[in-house]
């Protein structure tokens, strides 16, 4: 592996990086101390569409690092700029599956949410332009079925992030990705999908950094969401093993991340080397 040099900046993954679930990982606290006493700016960038900013920022005060909203950027909020960049806000009609973290960024751009069951019959034009999907702890069968009405009568289908699976402290259960597999079951529609590994969320990251591609390195614990993302971006990648993958995975993918580490204990020994 290519010596561990050029760190100008860092785009870092939450979820199996940080924490599991509600329980932070070892080496959390000097991880952070470490990037503040080597002024090494950072985003923390996850396909986690769930919480909000400020939830974010009260989650981690909560495990002893202090943050700002502004070094925080969901899967969600990725996606209320890409649809804005789309659509005229104040003209489109959002439903969505997922909690505040979802639908506080499509609010704050001006789209209207619907609710349940408003949909386009005799009754009506009361249905939704767009189908938003993100992790959803409240999901329903009503949610499913106003998402699956909306879209099979031409709704745009859009997916926060399509991982299948999420870490948790109890284990890895079901991600955002198994109820778009559901939905696209129903409708016979394929998402499209915002967070990693497409692009958008990276290249997003980026412009709030201000930094040069070419010295910004994405850190993640996912061979197929953070790793792939990076590539598919075209900057650095470093992955820890502490979330979902492992090195074995690395024999089915053509592409590599640029450094293997075991956790943050290891990257903040590195960046104090």
């Amino acid at each position: 592996m290519e010596a561990f040099t050029d760190i100008r900046a860092l785009i870092i993954d939450m979820d199996g990086v940080l924490w599991h679930g509600d329980q932070p990982l070892p080496g959390l606290t000097d991880f952070f101390k470490t990037l503040r006493d080597q002024q090494i700016p950072f985003i923390l960038a996850t396909n986690n569409a769930r919480l909000t900013q400020e939830q974010y920022v009260t989650k981690l005060a909560k495990m002893g690092v202090s943050v700002n909203r502004d070094e925080i950027l969901t899967s969600s909020m990725a996606t209320a700029l890409y649809l804005a960049e789309h659509t005229v806000p104040s003209e489109t009609r959002v439903f969505v599956i997922g909690e505040d973290g979802a639908k506080q960024p499509l609010i704050e751009r001006g789209f209207t949410l619907t609710g349940l069951y408003e949909l386009n019959d005799d009754k009506g034009d009361n249905g939704a332009d767009i189908v938003v999907c993100g992790m959803d702890h409240s999901l329903s069968w009503d949610k499913l079925a106003t998402a699956t009405l909306n879209i099979r009568a031409g709704a745009k289908f859009i997916g926060t992030n399509a991982d299948t699976t999420l870490p948790t402290e109890r284990g890895l259960t079901h991600g955002n990705g198994a109820i778009l597999a559901a939905l696209t079951a129903a409708t016979g529609i394929t998402p499209t999908i915002i967070g990693k590994p497409e692009p958008i969320i990276y290249q997003q990251a980026l412009a709030l950094l201000g930094t040069d591609p070419a010295y910004t390195v994405a850190i993640g614990d996912r061979l197929e969401t953070d790793i792939l993302g990076a590539v598919n971006t075209g900057i650095r990648s470093l992955m820890v093993l502490s979330g979902v993958s492992s090195e074995e995975d690395f024999a089915s993918a053509d592409y590599r991340p640029t450094w293997v580490m075991q956790d943050i204990r290891d990257v903040t020994a590195a960046l104090k080397n």
